[in-house]
């Protein structure tokens, strides 16, 4: 019953009809070629004149409502003007239209119902056809005509024509499809956008010194530190070993700070006159926008800066005249590291902050987001399931947003993105998510996106200039299960620029070179890391429409770090697969030296002997072995890129105790009885891998036996087997030695015995140190 469902969640190649023509060969025939076309209805409202008087006052409030069938879509209106400006543009789908004619309406808004002024009439078998790169359509004016057709006071400035997608009117225009969706925030979320990632730099704050520091107890060696912060980074140095007026650190902290500087670094020393009490001897606060940018290892110059006392006067903080305590920094922002606010597994970009340090673009990557198929329903809408999707692409510094297509299940954005290449080792990847703020931030109530699904594709792994389609499965864990919540159609083509530029790649450290020369421990990525993805998702949340927490960080893969017991058991059986390789050659190699296929063996025996004689022949053999081997493999290379593998996570045979563990809360939201079950569950695996971790240190301290004088007696006999040893290899000419070895090792069974080999017996005898172990 398992293997419908995981047939179910595989890769779907697909034949779609693109740029508005099929697919020739790898070659399309439209230069916004890797989506299907879809006809519009544009409709600009660009202004009116001499609009008759239609309230008491003599003004009018004039707005328009433009109407095709069902669909109606209205300008916001003007108080008292009768020269309005709109500019406005309304976009109807054609797959929807349902009437002949088009009408322009221009009203008077009123408190009671609103006033007819006019309208304008359009047969849309006469509607002119517009693609780009095509000039715009130019407005005109028109007389407006009553419900009898009769012209009346007043003109307005439209443009009406069909278009397609493509058009530059599209992603600004009041669309048909979003007709439910009121109010101009609203209207903001749900449009396209293309957004870019703030520039991250590494901030290295290196604290050297302090001096003429003012402790307010004198008779005491003051426990002096550093903290530093940036916004909400915090970091601190160690207490100074000096323990003076005058403490030394030379200490490194290092911060990530985003362009623009919005915020400076403040310094204050800190005296630790007790536990949990501080206090501050002085502080400084430095703006980054004066700061040295540094682009390789070369030291900056050192700066002093004056500390200033604050003391409370009457409740309010006053800077202390007369005070001469400095400290001595070294500052600097890194423009050659990468700043990583991914993770390092799924890099969409490897470039160093500082632009002149990046190389020429390889190439240019397009992405076709066609549409997607059987969605699930995200929310709940008039008793009724609903999902309003939009995607999220990100690659580099810049990511892009679709529109959010209105209540549907199988939406379409057919939208069409570029990105420059600069490494092919990096990765795309593209989210889809449940727009729950249609009616505009504030209203919401805190509701959060929702994920539908996310889609990686590793460029690498692309063949260059062939254009990939195919439908991606949207799977989504979840604390019962892995779940398909649809599917995404996308195409996608990898065009390469320069070909000797893209090998030559696969020859340079993936980072920037400061990575390798001065290298970030750990701990201290992981740190900055963190720090990086709060400040793009900040940063990227503030734009409009924002681009909430909620999806950069899932875009960014933020919890992945976090204990998961599926996972821990998915790269286990990643390493056992790696090794089964190395496993099957093993048992290749028992089967010859046991005579199971005798033509073989006796193969084997003369390749061993003319590799013996001819030793020259041993790296070219294994060269060419592993040519024949790649050049037969080509015929079953992958056709399709990779995609998300539920077997391979370990997703369908995950127990549910599992995956509840995998998304309880940091730290835990559970019961004492279920966090002590899971405590022992671990202590249990934990002792396991406890076990195997000690043998292996048996083996290694075995190995350093040999030569300890540990056992005296089996060292004795291992130094003179070494004597021996050093002695006939000299006389005996080593091809001999290789020979009667490798004839030994491949021996008949008949000269066998079941019994373990001498020198095994010998190497188990010798002594480790789990005789010290407590």
């Amino acid at each position: 019953m398992q293997r419908p469902l995981h047939e179910d969640f595989l890769l779907k190649e697909t034949n779609p009809h693109l740029g508005g023509g099929k697919i020739t060969g790898d070659k399309l025939t439209s230069t916004y070629d890797l989506v299907e076309q879809m006809q519009y209805l544009y409709v600009r409202v660009v202004k009116a004149k001499e609009l008759p008087a239609k309230d008491v006052t003599g003004s009018c409030d004039p707005y328009v409502e433009v109407k095709l069938g069902n669909y109606k879509g209205t300008t916001r209106h003007f108080e008292k003007k009768s020269n309005p400006e709109w500019n406005q543009v309304f976009a109807f789908s054609k797959d929807r239209i349902q009437a002949s004619m088009l009408e322009v309406t221009v009203k008077d808004k009123d408190f009671v119902k609103d006033d007819f002024m006019g309208r304008i009439l359009f047969d849309l078998n006469e509607v002119p056809k517009r693609v780009p790169p095509d000039s715009p359509l130019a407005p005109q004016w028109y007389r407006l005509e009553d419900r009898k057709g009769d012209k009346v006071r007043g003109e307005l400035m439209l443009a009406v024509w069909m278009g397609t997608q493509a058009d530059e009117a599209f992603p600004e225009a009041w669309h048909s499809d979003a007709a439910t969706v009121t109010g101009t925030d609203g209207l903001a979320n749900i449009r396209s956008k293309v957004y870019l990632s703030p520039k991250l730099w590494y901030l290295r704050v290196n604290v050297i010194e302090a001096q003429d520091l003012q402790p307010s107890d004198k008779g005491r060696y003051p426990e002096v530190y550093v903290k530093a912060t940036l916004g909400n980074q915090v970091l601190r140095t160690r207490v100074s070993p000096s323990r003076s007026i005058n403490p030394m650190w030379n200490e490194d902290l290092m911060f990530v700070a985003a362009e623009p500087f919005e915020e400076p670094l403040i310094l204050s020393v800190e005296d630790r006159i007790a536990p949990n009490k501080d206090e501050v001897l002085g502080k400084c606060a430095i703006p980054l926008h004066y700061m040295d940018r540094r682009l390789d290892h070369k030291p900056v110059n050192t700066r002093w800066f004056n500390l200033e006392r604050h003391v409370i006067v009457e409740g309010e903080k006053k800077k202390e005249t007369k005070f001469s305590s400095r400290i001595h920094t070294r500052i600097c922002l890194e423009g050659g590291y990468h700043v990583l606010d991914e993770s390092t597994h799924y890099s969409s970009d490897l470039r160093p902050t500082a632009k002149q340090l990046w190389k020429n673009s390889i190439g240019v990557l397009e992405v076709g987001i066609l549409n997607a198929q059987g969605l699930m329903p995200m929310k709940t809408k008039d008793s009724r399931g609903t999902t309003d999707a939009y995607c999220v692409a990100k690659y580099g510094q810049k990511w892009v947003r679709t529109r959010t297509i209105i209540d549907s299940f199988t939406p379409k954005w057919n939208e069409q993105y570029t990105w420059e290449v600069f490494d092919p080792c990096t990765v795309i990847t593209i989210g889809v998510f449940d727009n729950c703020h249609l009616h505009g931030g504030d209203k919401a109530g805190g509701a959060r996106d929702s994920r539908i699904g996310k889609v990686r594709i590793r460029l690498s792994t692309l063949e260059t200039d062939r254009v990939y389609t195919h439908s991606y499965p949207l799977l989504v864990l979840h604390p019962n299960g892995v779940k398909k919540m649809g599917e995404i159609h996308l195409a996608v083509r990898f065009t390469c620029s320069s070909l000797l530029n893209m090998m030559h790649m696969y020859s340079q450290p993936l980072l920037p070179k400061m990575h390798y020369i001065h290298p970030l421990t750990v701990s201290q990525l992981d740190s900055l890391r963190h720090q990086a993805t709060q400040i793009v998702s900040m940063r990227l949340s503030r734009a409009e429409p924002p681009l909430r927490k909620e999806i950069v960080e899932y875009m960014l893969d933020v919890g992945s770090h976090m204990w998961s017991m599926r996972r821990s058991k998915a790269n286990f059986f990643r390493i056992m697969n790696v090794f089964g390789g190395l496993i099957a050659v093993g048992k290749w190699f028992d089967q010859i030296c046991n005579w199971k296929n005798s033509i073989t063996t006796v193969l084997i025996h003369i390749l061993f002997i003319i590799l013996v004689l001819y030793p020259e022949l041993i790296l070219p053999t294994i060269f060419l072995y592993l040519f024949l081997i790649g050049v037969w493999y080509y015929r079953w290379r992958p056709r399709h890129p990779p995609h998300m593998d539920t077997r391979l996570s370990h997703a369908e045979s995950a127990h549910p105790d599992e995956l509840d563990e995998e998304f309880d809360t940091f730290p835990t939201s559970q019961t004492a009885d279920i966090v002590r079950m899971r405590y022992d569950r671990l202590r249990s695996i934990a002792g396991r891998i406890q076990t195997v971790v000690g043998d292996l240190a048996t083996q290694g301290e075995r190995l350093q036996s040999l030569l300890s004088w540990r056992d005296p007696r089996a060292t004795a006999l291992f130094v003179l087997f070494c004597l021996i040893a050093a002695i006939v290899l000299y006389v005996t000419p080593f091809q001999v030695v290789a020979l009667l070895i490798g004839l030994y090792v491949l021996r008949h069974p008949r000269f066998r015995h079941k019994l373990p080999s001498v020198p095994l017996n010998f190497f188990r005898r010798l002594p480790a140190r789990t005789d010290c172990m407590l």
